[in-house]
């Protein structure tokens, strides 16, 4: 098969040598924004040090984002008969836009782009912007362009590659998070992978948030990185007409700069947040400590090691009612902080990875108490590659502190809820999924409307008629299942998985590779004849 592809490539390469040109620039490959952008910054290598790319180029996306949303405000406001007011902040703030001095314009910017001084008229931009809007306070760098002492021409070329952005194509794209995390993967060795930090891709977030459903309350993320998961969970309350005034956000985040990435990414979408007063570890310094959050989304870092020292954290009041998390990983450690925060009646989505699901020891220990307190209340197996800068597999945690029967009021609508004290639902998402950006996956916005469905039947009054253990996608089994199988949360030892070759009929298979073959064969034999006319007719024979 290999040897007939290659001789009918070589004879069709051949054939096309006469318009090579032609073939040339239809072969080219369309370029993504992230790749763009990334082969712009990679040319600052020798003054900025690849892991600092992304910060280089966000703030830069920024004030350009910030500056179409002006500048489109700005055009709202002429075209209403306004334009005595264009220069007014309040007739822009009231939209949830930035107004913007004339220094911190990007065509400004762009004017003077070859100037020498490009570096810190980048700075005073950023600087004036954040002077005159509270909401940005602490979220922007200070002198940070000026103290990287980059060469003129290549600032020069990354602004020019970042005006040629349209910041408002795709309003439902978190574009900051995006590049961050595509800027996060190509340095993943050095800074991503090693410490387990993914951004999560806007497909998982919006699963979590049609499963756990944030209408209304406090979300709570202990390691909100760009803050992707409140940008998300904002977009679910106005798909679903509900009210973005009813939900209070609270994060926290370890490094600084991606501290100050979260306020940005939130402000520039009018979403007011506490992310505490600093970045900080959520472990040893927690920013809300007395938090009681009704939704809880995170995708913490996984298998993250020697996240204490032994005699650290052994008293900590989280861990109250458990063993204490091992040294050893973290995920354990994520799980109880996000018990701890927990409402009366609060919900969690987070991802693990698929480790924390069969764990020996102390791990064992915990989770058996969480399922003998009624907390867990899904676990979802998700396919591989849907990540930008890790190809793992993980799992969808869904928790919930209030299992029992009860009718809610939500967004309008009463739900009667069932008692599922007693169960676990699992789900398996392994094969679902759809082509992205050609190597990764992501889910439909059917698929994540059927799977939310599936799962809201299950934990509803009448689920008997609407809910049904499927093969090969779910079951819900009962803690004297899940205690016969060792306490363990891997969803196949509970969903049923069909013997696919004890159904293949051996003849009728064979007798198709048998024509399938002799197919093949035919083909490679009408190849080699191909080739022998055409160099035939070159004038070199091949006999």
């Amino acid at each position: 098969m290999f040897i007939c592809e290659r001789i009918s490539n070589f004879a069709n390469n051949i054939l096309r040598h006469y318009n090579r040109e032609k073939m040339a620039k239809k072969q080219i490959k369309e370029k993504s924004i992230e790749e763009t952008l990334w082969e712009s910054a990679n040319k600052l290598r020798g003054s900025v040090e690849p892991s600092e790319y992304k910060h280089v180029v966000l703030s830069l996306i920024f004030l350009k984002y910030a500056n179409d949303r002006f500048a489109e405000r700005r055009k709202e406001l002429v075209a209403e008969g306004k334009e005595a007011f264009a220069d007014n902040p309040v007739f822009y703030n009231a939209k949830n836009v930035f107004y913007l001095e004339p220094e911190s314009r990007w065509d400004y910017l762009i004017e003077n782009a070859k100037q020498n001084d490009i570096a810190i008229k980048i700075d005073k931009a950023l600087a004036k912007v954040e002077q005159s809007n509270a909401t940005l306070k602490g979220a922007l760098p200070s002198n940070y362009y000026a103290g990287l002492s980059l060469d003129r021409t290549k600032l020069s070329a990354l602004l020019d590659e970042i005006n040629k952005i349209d910041t408002l194509k795709d309003p439902e794209n978190d574009l900051i998070g995006r590049v961050y995390e595509y800027f996060l993967g190509k340095f993943a060795i050095a800074e991503g992978k090693g410490k387990g930090e993914y951004y999560t891709p806007k497909t998982i977030v919006n699963l979590i948030a049609e499963m756990i459903e944030p209408y209304r309350g406090k979300i709570y993320d202990p390691c909100c990185g760009s803050g992707g998961m409140f940008v998300q969970s904002m977009k679910f309350i106005e798909a679903h007409h509900g009210n973005k005034r009813d939900i209070s956000v609270y994060g926290q985040e370890y490094t600084n700069t991606t501290y100050k990435l979260a306020k940005m990414n939130l402000a520039i979408r009018g979403i007011a947040c506490n992310l505490g007063e600093m970045a900080a570890d959520t472990f040893h310094n927690d920013q809300h400590k007395d938090l009681k959050a009704d939704f809880i989304m995170a995708n913490p870092p996984f298998n993250q090691k020697a996240w204490r020292a032994d005699n650290e954290l052994v008293d900590d009041a989280r861990w109250m009612g458990y063993d204490v998390p091992p040294t050893s990983n973290a995920n354990y450690g994520w799980i109880l902080n996000i018990v701890s925060k927990l409402s009366a009646n609060g919900t969690a989505g987070f991802l693990l990875a698929n480790g924390a699901l069969s764990g020996d020891g102390t791990e064992l220990a915990i989770r058996k108490q969480l399922l003998q307190n009624h907390l867990v209340e899904a676990i979802v197996i998700l396919p591989r590659n849907m990540f930008y800068s890790t190809d793992i597999s993980v799992t969808l945690w869904i928790l919930n502190n209030n299992k029992k029967a009860r009718t809610v009021e939500q967004n309008g609508k009463m739900i009667r809820y069932r008692n599922r004290e007693n169960e676990v639902l699992f789900i398996d998402l392994r094969q679902w999924g759809e082509p992205f950006e050609k190597k990764y996956i992501q889910f439909s916005a059917e698929q994540i409307q059927q799977i939310a469905e599936n799962f809201h039947n299950w934990q509803r009054v009448g689920y008997e008629q609407t809910y049904h253990n499927e093969p090969e996608y779910c079951y819900s089994a009962t803690l004297d299942e899940i205690e016969k199988k060792g306490w363990s949360l891997v969803p196949s030892k509970y969903i049923e998985f069909r013997n696919r070759d004890e159904q293949i009929d051996f003849d009728t298979k064979m007798r198709q590779l048998q024509a399938d073959m002799r197919d093949l064969l035919q083909q490679e034999e009408e190849s080699k004849q191909q080739l022998k006319d055409l160099f035939n007719s070159l004038g070199y024979g091949l006999e």
